[in-house]
């Protein structure tokens, strides 16, 4: 697969052109406050399914889920900034020939919405299990607060998936008294974005929690979690943390290049001239992996509107966002931080603390730096993301 090539548009009119931005998380906001820095004047319009007003999404999953904050607002005034923000407005299709989004706002009838410049940033929805029983997914703030409430002393918690959210779910309801189990597929907590011996050295961290690898779940029924093995794991609360995906199907027909995610260059402009992708819906060109990359973390998504913003403004030139990618997790009382892209062969190297648990990992490729992992380290952490692509015993 190759980089998406562009084609030309005349630059945005600035004080009378239309900018639409589909999504209303924190890249559309970011968005839409770098688009009036540059001296935007024309009209912007923001289309978020959600009923209520921008917020942040990684305190859903600690915060907020701990029961110490009950909501996270972002910091989007959208009087200051001009924003026609509409809520409970989803998008359900484009037509970039005319240059209008066709959109649902709990009437039967759709209606279209013109734009002479789109940005698309609609992020992606949790993947769900088969079966007719309750399952509960961790993306909105209504899923947090509704799974919060549900975490009380004595609940019987299944957990389906050791992932990123996996593991901080079970951080919280563990905390709250819950008894919790976790069905993850992979050898390993972990596994499927660290690998099977970086998994192995955070297994301690879940002591008092029934982790249950190497096991598959074929469905979600009234009567519990059904294994592959033929088990069933009784439930009051079954959470599902296996992955999100963006939803293309909107976008059906539109002529954008679709794969995984909405294709896009390192300027986040697709194939369609006036029309950019961002955040977790985008799948960008990145040569760290040189391939298209969807990069789902809230740093991705805080860093990628000035470029953005400035290819709607002026397509033809502008700063590509191509930054080594950075994410972080808080489970079971530690932080952890990854900076870099690495890959299944490159040479792995652990440090363990004192505990036999796991402290730091580096990952190189032919003596080339390619991801640094640690936990409880974040003085290591921009040490370690200046080093990335540059030879690894520069890190010491």
């Amino acid at each position: 697969m190759t980089a998406v090539t562009p084609g030309s548009t005349p630059a945005l009119d600035l004080e009378h052109g239309r900018v639409v931005v589909v999504g209303g998380g924190l890249a559309a906001t970011r968005l839409c406050a770098v688009l009036r820095r540059k001296k935007f004047r024309g009209s912007i319009t923001v289309l978020s399914a959600e009923e209520v007003a921008p917020y942040d999404r990684p305190p859903l999953s600690k915060q907020v889920l701990a029961g110490e904050r009950d909501d996270a607002p972002l910091p989007f005034d959208t009087a200051k900034l001009d924003v026609d923000l509409r809520l409970g407005t989803r998008a359900t299709g484009l037509d970039t020939e005319s240059r209008t989004v066709m959109v649902n706002a709990g009437s039967d009838e759709a209606d279209a919405i013109a734009y002479d410049a789109l940005a698309i940033a609609t992020g992606a929805a949790p993947l769900r299990l088969p079966g007719d029983g309750p399952q509960l997914t961790l993306r909105t703030l209504d899923d947090s607060l509704a799974l919060r409430e549900r975490l009380v002393p004595g609940a019987r918690v299944v957990v389906v998936g050791a992932s990123w959210i996996g593991a901080e779910v079970a951080t919280a309801a563990r905390a709250a008294g819950c008894v919790v189990s976790c069905v993850e597929f992979g050898a390993e907590p972990l596994a499927g974005v660290l690998g099977d011996e970086v998994g192995a050295a955070t297994r301690a961290w879940w002591e008092g929690i029934d982790l249950r690898t190497s096991t598959g779940v074929t469905s979600v029924e009234a009567d519990g979690v059904h294994l592959d093995d033929g088990t069933v794991l009784p439930a009051d609360v079954v959470v599902t943390g296996i992955g999100v995906r963006p939803d293309l199907a909107w976008l059906s027909g539109s002529g954008l290049e679709l794969d995984r995610g909405v294709l896009t260059d390192t300027r986040c402009r697709t194939n369609v001239p006036g029309v950019v992708a961002l955040g977790d819906v985008a799948q960008r060109w990145s040569a760290h992996s040189d391939s298209h990359r969807l990069v789902e973390h809230w740093d991705e998504a805080a860093m990628v509107a000035t470029a953005a913003a400035t290819s709607l403004l002026d397509w033809s030139t502008g700063p590509e966002h191509d930054p080594v990618p950075y994410f972080w997790s808080d489970q079971f009382g530690r932080k952890l931080q990854y900076v870099g892209v690495h890959a299944p062969d490159d040479v792995l190297a652990i440090d363990k603390a004192e505990d036999g648990s796991l402290l730091r990992a580096t990952w190189s490729r032919d003596g080339v730096l390619t991801a640094w992992l640690g936990v409880d380290l974040s003085k290591e952490l921009i040490p370690a993301r200046t080093a990335i692509g540059g030879p690894v015993a520069a890190l010491g």
